[in-house]
């Protein structure tokens, strides 16, 4: 889609962007309910405004996610629902570059959470540190969030709450921002080719496990399907590997 309000020709550092972070109730993009939302806005690269919410998904969690994020159903009590705080999400995103670590996820998330309000996100260039990881530090064995971080000696204190994780995306971004194209477009078309070369690789490497495991597998015995998550690795949470 051709974004209208966008110059694809000025560079990225100079427009308004947004560095947004989700916490949920799982990994499933379109069931998965948001428990914790941060945006953090950039302009000319330094963080202006940081805001946040807790919000009630309107179920129980599961342990795993508290384990996880360190939430818990007590602290969701008497929070906003999503349908409370859309508005206010939507008016935080519109017209700002969109930026999240591993953004399939988060811009998943958000997409299926609004239309469950009956609105859709707004037609955004979307900027992902994930991929810039991937590509700008092949010798690393892990590229999540709080590895990336470690390794580029960003503060990151509170590992999976949303207005935390957001701003250390967002400093990782600006920590690659003199490794990447300085025009927005031509950003967005090297992203592009970089994620569709990492999808490749993983393509390739679920065949060979899938390959490995039909060998091993004892005479007659049909190897299990895999599962549909299996084969979208950027639909998981917060860049997992």
């Amino acid at each position: 889609m051709v974004m209208l309000s966008f110059d694809m020709s000025k560079p990225w550092r100079e427009l308004s962007l947004v560095s947004v972070d989700v916490e949920t109730t799982g990994l499933d993009v379109a069931t998965a309910r948001v428990i914790e939302i941060g945006i953090v806005r950039l302009e000319r690269g330094q963080v202006v405004d940081r805001w946040g919410s807790l919000i009630d998904p309107g179920m129980t969690l599961p342990p795993k996610i508290t384990e996880i994020t360190k939430i818990t159903d007590s602290m969701l009590e008497g929070k906003p629902s999503f349908a409370d705080l859309k508005w206010d999400i939507y008016g935080r995103l519109r017209d700002k570059v969109f930026v999240a670590y591993n953004s399939n996820y988060d811009w998943g998330i958000l997409h299926h959470a609004m239309e469950r309000v009956g609105l859709t996100l707004p037609n955004i260039p979307v900027l992902d540190p994930l991929v810039w990881a991937r590509r700008l530090m092949p010798n690393e064995r892990r590229h999540n969030l709080g590895s990336v971080c470690s390794k580029l000696g960003i503060d990151l204190e509170n590992a999976h709450r949303a207005e935390d994780d957001a701003e250390a995306a967002a400093k990782v971004m600006m920590r690659f921002a003199d490794k990447v194209p300085m025009e927005l477009g031509a950003l967005l078309e090297q992203q592009a080719m970089w994620r569709e070369e990492q999808e490749s690789v993983f393509a390739e490497r679920r065949a060979r496990r899938a390959a490995t495991r039909a060998a091993n597998a004892p005479p007659g015995q049909a190897e299990a399907p895999s599962k549909p998550e299996a084969t979208e690795p950027d639909k998981t949470q917060a860049g997992l590997f």
